[in-house]
């Protein structure tokens, strides 16, 4: 958990084992001799083994990470013999955005740190290693630049999202909040986070209706509707193509049922 914000100047880390980072909630920036990149719930910060890196919060306040470090060598057998080649068992980018791909082992990870829910850490370990080293073989090494003051608008946007996923977020609303045309805004929202806004919000109901799956015997219809979605046959088939299984079989498979809160922005001073 970071509490650090604009009023804060980031510092140089280094990455002294492979890191995987599972991001929850919030956003933040991340430089690395990779490049620069934003980062928000449900991506993937990604550091190879003596990597120096900075974290900032330039344009918001906080975030909560789950946070996976691998031995080189035990992550070097582990990239074998998922089959990656040797070129791609250090990686080439230093973010995955929060694609498809990402969001079931996201969901377990909000869902182990917010319910205390019976996760097996070390096997979810495995498939987070795993599916990085797969996805990031197929991500652009070559991203442009943003226009300037384009970050402080995107992060403005995706913590509007974050902390009301439900609320009707249309891309003229979302454009004309960050002050841009509807044209300009896609085009630099995605090229920030990776996804298009449609996506981000989908993605960002999906993971709340999956926490509160996981966490209370609330009706399906219930939670389909609180998240922001018109009706349930729509929540069932966007829960599935997402999570490759149902919602009722969904919640069967989180196991432990707890009665806390799902996790919330930070929200700025």
């Amino acid at each position: 958990m970071c509490t650090l914000g604009p009023a804060d100047r980031p510092f140089e880390e280094r990455h002294a084992q492979v890191s995987i980072g599972v991001v929850v909630v919030g956003s933040f920036q991340y430089r690395t001799p990779l490049g620069r990149d934003l980062m928000t719930p449900g991506s993937f910060l990604l550091g190879n083994a003596g990597q120096c890196f900075e974290c900032g919060h330039e344009h918001a306040a906080g975030d909560r990470c789950v946070a996976f470090r691998y031995a080189p060598d035990w992550f070097d057998g582990l990239a074998a013999d998922a089959g990656a080649t040797r070129g791609q068992r250090r990686f080439r980018v230093s973010r995955l955005p929060a694609v498809r791909e990402l969001s079931a082992l996201v969901a377990r990870a909000a869902a182990g740190v917010v319910a205390s829910s019976d996760v097996a850490w070390e096997e979810l370990a495995i498939q987070v290693a795993a599916t990085a080293i797969r996805v990031a073989g197929g991500v652009r090494h070559d991203q442009p630049k943003a226009p300037r003051g384009a970050l402080a608008r995107v992060t403005a946007s995706v913590r509007s999202i974050e902390r009301d996923p439900a609320a009707r977020w249309t891309l003229p609303r979302l454009a004309t909040d960050a002050g841009l045309s509807p044209f300009h805004y896609l085009r630099t929202f995605q090229q920030l986070t990776g996804v298009t806004p449609h996506q981000f919000v989908l993605r960002a109901r999906l993971r709340e209706a999956a926490t509160r799956l996981a966490q209370d015997r609330a009706k399906v219809i219930d939670i389909a509707l609180d998240s922001g979605f018109g009706d349930l046959s729509n929540f069932n088939r966007a829960f599935r193509a997402e999570f490759g299984v149902a919602p009722e079989g969904y919640r069967r498979q989180a196991g432990t049922l707890v009665a806390k809160p799902p996790l919330r922005a930070a929200k700025t001073p």
